[in-house]
């Protein structure tokens, strides 16, 4: 198979859908490789060094898609992508198509094979493609929001472990999974007082043993939700429903509670955000301003730490890339039942349920 790898043109999106190694892999593998020019250099990945693994460097984007049978990507397609794509042509990257219904019409118009990786469940009720990228996403809440909490930066300036004899910042995160539990390993690393709300009574035995009483569990009901944001300096939002928009658990009037110069972190603003004030923001303009509260609300975060994130994310897409590429995605969908839930879009139809029920559209599965 004829597998491309465009250069994201996301804002400040410096990742890259596969890493030399990822290439190194499939062209062992058989396969053709298109890179094109200079799509991994956000990522410390020179041209050079994806054609010493075997991968033919391609000068323009449009000769990527017209040219490949397969584009693995990180992120969703922009407008300036959609007339790239062709019939029948496998798209293989984050959707997040629950917020994004331009997109969806026109991979259905242009009927693409659109396999998500954020959809792509495993047996046990896990997402293993969304793992990595919601570990550093976690990671990264925590570490933003500590920097916003400076005084120089419009914070309350306050220092969220504290020092000896003076209050530790505290700290809320809404949604105890991937995104929540890294949030609160950071924050609980700085010495901060982390809260974590979650509707899931067995995650939160989970989140009890593994912090040994270094955080406070809560269920995460309206009451709950509206004490613990009040006394909160930072606030994380990192509530997913796979596939389906994130559901407003944190309303502007709980936001304005907490006070002038605190904090918002939406995780959660790829699916439409789970606090009511947030919208989505970019790298170059990341924060803005609500009743005194500062907000950051950035859908592509990991992209700032695109070295780690890369090399990250070809480690779980890998995997499936290499079964879609060798089979095709109809027989790779009947090997591994994973694969059917990643499957977003096929045939000109919305083929994931929990999309289609969002945006309204017709669902018609994939017919294993």
């Amino acid at each position: 198979m004829i597998i491309g790898v465009p250069k994201e043109i996301k804002i400040s999106e410096n990742r890259v859908g596969l890493t030399e190694q990822g290439v190194k892999q499939l062209v062992s593998e058989g396969h053709k490789l298109l890179v094109e020019k200079d799509a991994g250099l956000g990522s410390m990945i020179s041209n050079e060094l994806y054609e010493e693994v075997g991968a033919t460097i391609i000068d323009t984007k449009s000769e990527v898609y017209k040219s490949s049978e397969m584009i693995v990507k990180v992120k969703e397609p922009l407008a300036d992508e959609y007339e790239l794509m062709q019939e029948n042509q496998i798209l293989y990257t984050y959707l997040h198509l629950a917020a994004e219904p331009k997109l969806t019409k026109a991979l259905c118009e242009r009927k693409v094979k659109a396999i998500g990786y954020e959809t792509i469940q495993a047996a046990d009720g896990s997402l293993p493609l969304l793992v990595p990228m919601s570990e550093v996403a976690g990671r990264m809440a925590t570490q933003v929001g500590a920097f916003y909490l400076q005084k120089d930066k419009g914070g309350k300036g306050i220092l969220l472990g504290g020092v000896t004899g003076v209050k530790k910042g505290q700290v809320t995160i809404i949604g105890g999974g991937v995104v929540g539990t890294n949030a609160a390993k950071m924050a609980v690393g700085l010495g901060a007082e982390v809260t974590i709300l979650d509707v899931n009574h067995a995650r939160l035995e989970y989140l009890d043993d593994i912090f040994q009483g270094r955080v406070r569990t809560l269920y995460s009901s309206v009451s709950n939700i509206e004490d613990a944001v009040s006394k909160s300096d930072l606030l994380v939002g990192a509530v997913l429903i796979a596939g389906r928009k994130a559901p407003q658990l944190v309303s502007e009037k709980m936001v304005k509670s907490m006070g002038t110069g605190s904090v918002v972190v939406d995780v959660a603003v790829d699916q439409g955000g789970c606090i009511a004030t947030c919208k989505p923001t970019s790298h170059t303009s990341p924060t803005f301003d609500i009743d005194g509260v500062i907000h950051y609300c950035v859908p592509n975060m990991p992209g700032v730490v695109a070295r780690t994130s890369t090399y990250a994310l070809t480690n779980a897409t890998m995997r499936y890339a290499s079964m879609i590429a060798q089979m095709g995605v109809e027989d790779a969908i009947q090997k591994d039942p994973a694969l059917y839930k990643g499957l977003n879009v096929y045939g000109g139809y919305v083929s994931y349920e929990p999309v289609a029920k969002d945006l309204n559209l017709e669902y018609r599965p994939f017919s294993i």
